[in-house]
């Protein structure tokens, strides 16, 4: 389709000037039915490229086993962009922090002893190197020196904020160069003196990542950098939310006005995001400021041009409005459309399945004297049960723990005694046994989503640094891993409304052929919740802001659909809402 390259003021396609106008759209957020959809929206607006990350957690979930079928068909996506005319830039990291859990970094690197992460470590750099072999032969052939579409790539992300070893960005670079990797490759950092030092390196093309400011960064970059064209690799049009945080929203008059600031400086572009998607299943990341842990929400609708289901917003109008005013080219008359939504209404959940009655159909209890961590057991997503068995004679004395991440419902004798909350909640549990006594003490914990971005970014899930009775320390547990991965072996009987932890069942019956819709629990209060063995997200009522979850409708059939409710707090009544609006706060 053309190659980039550039000169000293503005990138250049086969020699002639090329503005990029390009928007962030990342395929492993958004069901693969719906790929050309929101690509052709993006064409739609004006838009000449496409921009997305990789997810090394997912096509990389387990050591040395690779995957890249269905939603993480990266080949596929870049087809269907070339399909609908749209270039594309590919930032495979390996860390991508984009509010995706542990930045996109699998899980399994933290079993490593005193692995060093994102920089020259020999450990680490021997297991990204696997990854981009796998990763890299599937985007090759669509470079654009191979008469493709790809025509950028990125190196590492934003390592600036983060790290300052510049051998290891050329390292990462090499890499790509080794596997065929010709087309133009950049950084991409904040316009912070210390940001720029450390995350860039002269050979290498700059763009800096922001959300208001344009003339302010580009002076910034441009004066850092004179020698290149300017471009905004992340132009933060919305934001993303965490629970107990206020919806973030922006207006289409404030991000067009920014829009029109581009072209006012001769600038070039990508919207992060143009249409977020969502983090389905526990695919959230988590940030860590001022000594709280915030973990993000399902939805990353990120007040983007598209919404989260998809539809073109006030904002999606408005910069298609600027940019057909600032190029002269109306955009292509495409055929586009909002998805049909539903409102299915109120559905009874008529079983459940008790989860510590079921225990042994989910997992395989594994011992050791220590508590582990999920990363020990090689585990990384989901729960995690802890049980052991306290004999006395002891004083009362109070539970402590080293360091719990993140959540904890604490049972003694089979009775919730205490919640904990990462940063949020601290019950204190105590209690004495006489001579002869014993108490059976259960633990359940949650990963809320490993931290994204910053110096916490080393987030092991579990319980870390023991657990003791006062001083005492206190050996010999029980683990039961609870990816919930696959829950097809529960053992289900009639509904009990308030039994917890729980999984509640019912069935949707559609007639026809399904649209997308969205699911209040209002009778819940936190837990998660499959579509036809598809994990669409967890759900957290009184934290909000979110209150209902996306199903798109390719997770839908015709006829019957299984609807499974995960609930670990309360269970109020045993009925969930299908409606055709969102509610994100």
């Amino acid at each position: 389709m053309g190659i980039l390259t550039y000169d000293n003021k503005q990138f250049l396609m086969d020699g002639k000037p090329f503005r990029i106008i390009s928007g962030a759209i990342h395929y492993f957020r958004i069901h693969p039915d719906y790929w050309e959809d929101r690509l052709t929206k993006l064409r739609a607006c004006g838009f000449n490229t496409v921009e997305t990350y990789t997810c090394w957690n997912l096509h990389e979930r387990r050591e040395g086993e690779f995957d890249f079928s269905g939603m993480l068909d990266i080949a596929r996506f870049i087809e269907i962009a070339e399909k609908v005319g749209l270039y594309v830039i590919v930032r495979p990291g390996p860390y991508i922090c984009s509010e995706w859990e542990f930045g996109g970094l699998p899980s399994w690197l933290l079993r490593y002893p005193g692995i060093g992460l994102r920089c020259c470590d020999p450990v680490y750099l021997e297991k990204v190197t696997p990854y981009y072999r796998e990763l890299l032969a599937r985007i090759r052939p669509h470079l654009s020196t191979r008469g493709g579409n790809v025509i950028m790539m990125q190196v590492e992300n934003e390592y600036g904020s983060y790290g300052d070893d510049s051998e290891y960005i050329r390292h990462v670079a090499q890499i790509y160069r080794d596997h065929g990797i010709d087309c133009q490759l950049f950084t991409s950092d904040g316009t912070c003196l210390w940001m720029l030092s450390g995350g860039t390196v002269p050979e290498l093309l700059s763009v800096a990542n922001f959300g208001s400011g344009a003339k302010k960064n580009a002076d910034a970059l441009r004066a850092f950098r004179p020698d290149q064209p300017f471009m905004c690799g992340e132009f933060w049009c919305g934001w993303f939310d965490h629970w107990y945080e206020e919806h973030h929203t922006r207006t289409a008059e404030d991000v067009s006005a920014l829009v029109q600031e581009f072209f006012d400086i001769d600038g070039n572009f990508n919207f992060y995001m143009f249409h977020g998607g969502t983090n389905f299943g526990f695919l959230n990341g988590a940030n860590h400021s001022g000594g709280t842990y915030q973990p993000t929400i399902t939805s990353y609708d990120y007040c983007a041009p598209l919404s989260e289901a998809g539809d073109m917003t006030d904002t999606y109008y408005a910069i298609r409005e600027v940019i057909e005013k600032n190029t002269g080219v109306k955009a292509p008359d495409l055929p586009v459309a909002n998805t049909p939504k539903a409102a299915y209404g109120e559905l009874t959940l008529t079983e459940c399945a008790p989860l510590f009655e079921n225990l042994n159909n989910l997992t395989t209890p594994k011992h050791a004297a220590y508590p582990q961590t999920m990363e020990q057991l090689a585990q990384d997503f989901g729960y995690l049960l802890y049980t052991t068995e306290v004999r006395g004679p002891i004083e009362p004395l109070e539970l402590i723990f080293g360091q719990l991440h993140d959540r904890a419902h604490i049972f003694l004798n089979g009775k919730l005694v205490g919640l904990r909350e990462r940063s949020r909640r601290q019950d204190s549990v105590k209690f004495g046994l006489a001579a002869g006594e014993t108490a059976k003490l259960e633990i359940l914990v949650e990963n809320m989503g490993r931290v994204n971005y910053g110096p916490k970014l080393f987030d092991q899930k579990g319980i870390i640094g023991g657990i003791r009775l006062g001083q005492r320390f206190h050996f010999g547990w029980d683990h039961y891993s609870l990816p919930m991965d696959d829950i097809s072996a529960l053992e289900w009987r009639e509904v009990e409304i308030g039994v917890v932890p729980a999984f509640y069942r019912g069935s949707l019956k559609i007639e026809g052929k399904p649209a997308d819709t969205f699911m209040r629990l209002d009778g819940f209060e936190k837990g998660f919740v499959t579509v036809n063995g598809f994990n669409i997200g967890r759900y957290y009522n009184s934290a909000g802001p979110q209150k209902t979850l996306y199903i798109p409708a390719p997770l839908l059939r015709e006829g019957e659909n299984e609807i499974i409710v995960f609930e670990s707090d309360r269970c109020e009544a045993a009925k969930v809402t299908f409606v055709d609006t969102p509610e994100l706060g």
